[in-house]
């Protein structure tokens, strides 16, 4: 029975087909490893030594060269670059395995976990199936990858195919402090086979890397897009405006304002927030949640926002500070003086409108 086949396949049948094995080698024979080294021109006695080109000279081989890669078992291809274009990624090299260093961008974020979703995610979308996953271990292994390129195709019998088959470890290792981490590949198994019989390719360390780097790229380019998302995200979050409500505090509890986001949140924008309001930011603590500012005037501006109304918050330095609420998604936020004692409610109150406001506020995302 003839097989179905399309006019693109006819001309693949017809023309010369290579191997992903003899693109690696360069074109015709080998002839020339065996080529005899041959000893300079006799000078006869009296006559002078001619000068002699060094352009055409072969440098000597390196000490760490393999000498061995002659003839068809040098691969002629160009070394792949491992490009870390993800945000806060690196490159670490070794001899035949791929290392990249991974910085968090995110500190509500679990970095580990953040590495095994993204090796998974790449590896599911490529329909690359996992042997073994140890979280605690930090161990990713891929069971066999298998890619198919038809060499011959034929009318009559079965298509001549090049299977490439492979099995990779990634290791995940992550820092104590949780804001750095490293995944190393290594190639584990390798095999290829040609119209179904084993090809017997033994791996130099530069094959290895080829592979380990090809790899690791694809993964690289994934985690691109994730943290591109998560970046966007991440700033639309911040964009959107926070909800604040007023506490008023009775004899023994001082008032102040509660915002409907989290700690990290409410700090960021009150970073933009605090100046918009005609407070200067003159120091800051994150580690205690407190904003050194000061109102440098509380009459033109204040007044422009309460028209004739008279503020009785004076000029001078103040104390904002953040605390966590019972809820996790609120946060506290006091206004003291520079003594560290609470204002009274009318002051909270009067500044409570402006800041609600402009906390509420949706702000254009770049």
């Amino acid at each position: 029975m003839f097989k179905k086949v399309t006019p693109l396949l006819l001309v693949a049948a017809v023309s010369a087909c290579s191997t992903p094995l003899d693109r690696r080698q360069a074109n015709g024979d080998d002839d020339f490893i065996n080529a005899e080294t041959k000893p300079l021109l006799t000078i006869p006695e009296g006559l002078n030594t001619p000068t002699y080109s060094k352009e055409y000279d072969i440098p000597p081989v390196g000490t760490k060269s393999d000498k061995s890669l002659i003839g068809k078992k040098l691969d002629i291809r160009a070394p792949l670059q491992v490009l870390p274009m993800a945000e806060g990624t690196y490159i670490e090299e070794s001899s035949d395995n791929m290392r990249i260093i991974i910085d968090s961008i995110d500190n509500n974020t679990d970095l580990k976990q953040e590495i095994f979703d993204v090796i998974k995610g790449y590896l599911a979308k490529n329909n690359m199936k996992l042997s073994l996953e140890d979280y605690s271990a930090g161990v990713i292994e891929t069971d066999w990858i298998e890619h198919q390129e038809v060499i011959e195709s034929s009318w009559w019998g079965s298509d001549k195919v090049y299977i490439l088959r492979q099995r990779y470890r990634y290791n995940i290792d992550v820092k104590p402090h949780g804001r750095s981490g490293s995944v190393e590949i290594n190639l584990l198994d390798h095999q290829e086979l040609y119209n179904g019989e084993d090809q017997q390719i033994i791996l130099s360390g530069d094959d290895k890397r080829r592979y380990t780097t090809d790899m690791l790229n694809n993964a690289i380019v994934y985690m691109s897009i994730e943290r591109d998302k998560a970046i966007r995200a991440a700033r639309i979050e911040k964009s959107r405006g926070i909800n604040v409500d007023l506490v008023t505090g009775t004899d023994t509890d001082e008032s102040y304002w509660l915002a409907d986001a989290n700690y990290s949140s409410v700090w960021e924008r009150l970073r933009l927030v605090l100046p918009e309001m005609g407070f200067d930011v003159v120091d800051m603590d994150t580690s205690k949640g407190l904003f050194f500012i000061n109102l440098v005037e509380s009459g033109g501006f204040w007044s422009s926002l309460w028209g004739e109304d008279k503020l009785s918050l004076k000029k001078g330095n103040y104390r904002l500070m953040l605390k966590e609420a019972e809820n996790a998604d609120q946060t506290k936020i006091l206004l003291r003086d520079v003594e560290d004692n609470p204002l009274d409610n009318d002051a909270i109150t009067e500044v409570y409108q402006i800041l609600s406001d402009l906390m509420q506020e949706d702000r254009k995302v770049r």
